[in-house]
């Protein structure tokens, strides 16, 4: 199993490089980047060239906000410069973000999804041969592209791999069809939701276009509690279990409650956070509800705990460093015996 972690999205990109070290040095296979309050291709140079070995992953970078060329560009020379140590991952973002946060026209993601990565992957072959590899969809066009813009004929150049970020049915077939690989919500990366709904909607986008998921990489977003020791994890949960009122109370994620066993949780939680009732908190979000949505463990059992949760459904798992770097050798423990299995 692979193991990833990611930066806060708020982080300073001052600070991406010292981040992107400590995950390295703590045996991280890769790190996520978002797309939040920073450009995500800004701070994956910042951590690429603050290491040797770990890769760089957008996670996601939202594709309707820029042409499907720039991304292609982008990622090209990431790749180039980093010895093919850079993965794209790219979203969709809803739909009043796209057009009144981003000032973007909307259309219908999921077949735009399919047409965006077309034009990168026609791009990449593009710039790998000197030659125009020509895209016509029905929503974008790339049709044109003179020796002086390309960056090849370039052989050497790895081709970066093409994570989509997916929740629904349509975008997970989507990502099926032409995508290296998925990466998970953290809301959404529950086993039940991995085997029923997930696995079999990608393989059905993959069989329509003839392909096999056997090299395909599904990234679970993992949320954990954890700590070295048993009041480190009691603190933890006390902690997370505010953060998890607050983001399950958003009826796009009343579907994870749902399928493990909490029907009406996330109305009873909306309710909770619109009066500002957080001292309700342990009535609604009781350990038992923690427990079996977010994995909780100590550092010495981590591993065995995800890797339970986990068998055969997900080959890279993303683990958040702790806040406290002189707790990094505890988290890089957990991260070897992943590796490990």
């Amino acid at each position: 199993m692979q193991v990833y972690t990611g930066t806060d999205p708020a982080i300073d990109p001052a600070a991406v490089a010292d981040f992107a070290r400590r995950a390295e040095a703590a045996g991280y296979d890769g790190l996520h980047v978002s797309e939040t309050v920073h450009d995500p291709f800004l701070l994956a140079l910042l951590a690429l060239q603050a290491t040797d070995r770990i890769v760089v992953r957008t996670s996601v970078a939202l594709a309707f906000v820029r042409s499907p060329l720039l991304t292609a560009y982008a990622a090209w020379d990431l790749s180039k410069m980093s010895g093919g140590r850079f993965h794209l991952g790219l979203g969709s973002q809803i739909r009043q973000n796209i057009e009144e946060r981003y000032a973007m026209e909307w259309s219908a993601p999921a077949a735009r999804m399919r047409e965006y990565v077309g034009v990168v992957r026609s791009a990449f072959a593009t710039f790998r041969t000197g030659e125009l590899v020509a895209y016509e969809g029905n929503r974008y066009r790339f049709t044109r592209m003179q020796p002086y813009f390309n960056p090849g004929p370039d052989a050497d150049t790895v081709i970066p791999p093409i994570y989509l970020g997916a929740v629904g049915q349509r975008m997970l077939r989507v990502a099926g069809e032409v995508a290296d690989g998925l990466i998970t919500h953290p809301t959404n990366s529950d086993p039940r939701y991995l085997v029923d709904e997930c696995l079999p909607t990608l393989a059905e986008g993959a069989s329509t276009m003839g392909r096999s998921l056997a090299q395909f990489d599904i990234v679970a977003g993992l949320q954990v509690i954890t700590g070295a020791t048993d009041a480190d994890v009691a603190a933890e949960r006390e902690r997370r279990r505010r953060l998890f009122a607050f983001l399950y109370s958003t009826p796009a994620y009343r579907g994870a409650l749902e399928r493990n066993g909490f029907t009406g949780l996330q109305e009873k939680l909306a309710e909770l956070v619109r009066r500002d009732e957080w001292d309700r908190l342990r009535d609604v979000v009781t350990d038992e509800v923690l427990g079996e949505i977010v994995p909780t463990a100590r550092y010495d059992t981590l591993a065995d705990v995800i890797r339970r949760r986990l068998d055969g459904k997900a080959r890279t798992v993303t683990l958040t460093l702790p806040d406290n770097p002189e707790l990094d050798r505890g988290m890089a423990d957990v991260v070897a015996q992943l590796q490990a299995s």
